[in-house]
């Protein structure tokens, strides 16, 4: 499965305008709060340039990149945890993220509404966070109900649940989200299944005015120095709109005219991948050059199971080469000469860029 990236945020703050840009997805993006209804999905291919080189060497008939989901969650406003604006639903589409883009107004314009009032960054972070914070609340309120029930029913089952259920509402009532507490390897077990919304990895977008696509007014200033500088992307939404619509020769000539070093969703997608420290590795098979998206510090086997579970039950072996060695040398053919396709087992930990053949029964 594809990395799965919510963006959210308050209503009418350039979500789907930013969905559109990244991905031609079509969502509907007007002037008003609550233009979408429902969750759009759009899906990108990830920019690879390694893929690019390696198809040069290995000469495949199709080479497939890998993809990002972005799916445009519903605006959520002051109330959304008790249902207001439909909150229940659209906090309930983010449950299925693996991260959260949350995108914050950071301009002004008296021309576009803003349904807090005057854009304040600092302040409308904090109520969605806050909304955020009050649905796993009752998430966890709800399993410890369940366990605790479970538990005195005598049947001898549900104490670790309950204890761990326990601890996360004891921090969350603390205003302490989950991602900011530590838990050991069981109770973290447990708790993933709930898929409390303060534990989701977070990066923020500040959409910011087309005056100031480098974020460096006080709107995104005061995001940035709230959330920290390595979590705060800042965007013109309105430009990078734009620049969607170009070819890509034209794309980094107008980047650069801007005065920046990279589109809005490379800078995204490298952010999303930082957060969850996620590696590239390649498979070649029935002359098919493929990338693929790992959690780093996963196993062979684990890799193959990306692919097909089949694939991770039945993992026997597999051939690695690195991507390096084989710019270097430009053939499978002189790396075996020289030793450095390595056959490894299940227990070998997967690099980033890892070229893999695998064989399973």
């Amino acid at each position: 499965m594809s990395l799965t990236v919510g963006i959210a945020g308050l209503p009418n703050v350039g979500k789907s305008t930013l969905l559109n840009a990244l991905t031609h997805a079509g969502a509907e993006a007007s002037n008003y709060p609550f233009c979408t209804i429902e969750k759009n999905v759009g899906i990108t291919p990830v920019p690879d340039p390694d893929l690019v080189r390696l198809e040069e060497i290995l000469s495949p008939e199709e080479a497939i990149q890998t993809a990002v989901h972005f799916v445009d969650i519903a605006g959520l406003v002051e109330g959304a945890s008790k249902g207001e604006g439909l909150g229940n639903k659209f906090l309930g589409h983010i449950r299925d993220v693996d991260a959260i883009l949350h995108v914050v107004r950071c301009f002004e314009d008296e021309n576009i509404a803003h349904a807090p009032g005057d854009p304040d960054p600092v302040r409308d972070v904090a109520t969605v966070e806050t909304e955020f914070l009050l649905a796993d609340l009752e998430t966890a309120e709800r399993g410890l109900d369940k366990w605790t029930k479970e538990v005195r029913s005598g049947k001898g089952t549900g104490k670790d649940e309950e204890a761990a259920f326990g601890r996360a509402l004891e921090i969350l009532k603390a205003h302490t989200p989950i991602h900011e507490a530590e838990f050991d390897e069981k109770d973290a077990e447990i708790l993933a299944e709930a898929r409390f919304l303060t534990a989701k990895p977070c990066v923020y977008l500040a959409n910011t005015g087309e005056d100031d696509p480098a974020g460096e007014g006080p709107l995104p200033m005061a995001l940035a120095e709230a959330k920290g500088s390595d979590r705060v992307i800042p965007v013109s939404v309105g430009i990078e709109m734009e620049i969607s619509e170009l070819s890509p020769e034209e794309q980094a000539e107008f980047i650069a005219d801007l005065g920046l070093s990279e589109t809005a969703l490379n800078q995204v997608i490298t952010s999303c991948y930082q957060l969850l420290d996620l590696i590239t590795f390649y498979t070649i098979a029935n002359n098919k050059l493929r990338a693929w998206q790992l959690p780093r510090g996963r196993t062979a086997p684990e890799a193959a199971g990306k692919i097909h579970s089949d694939m991770e039950k039945g993992f026997i072996r597999a051939e690695v080469m690195a991507l390096a060695d084989l710019v270097e040398l430009g053939s499978r053919q002189a790396l075996q000469e020289k030793g450095l396709v390595q056959t490894v087992g299940r227990d070998y930990a997967v690099r980033d860029k890892d070229i893999l053949q695998i064989h399973f029964k």
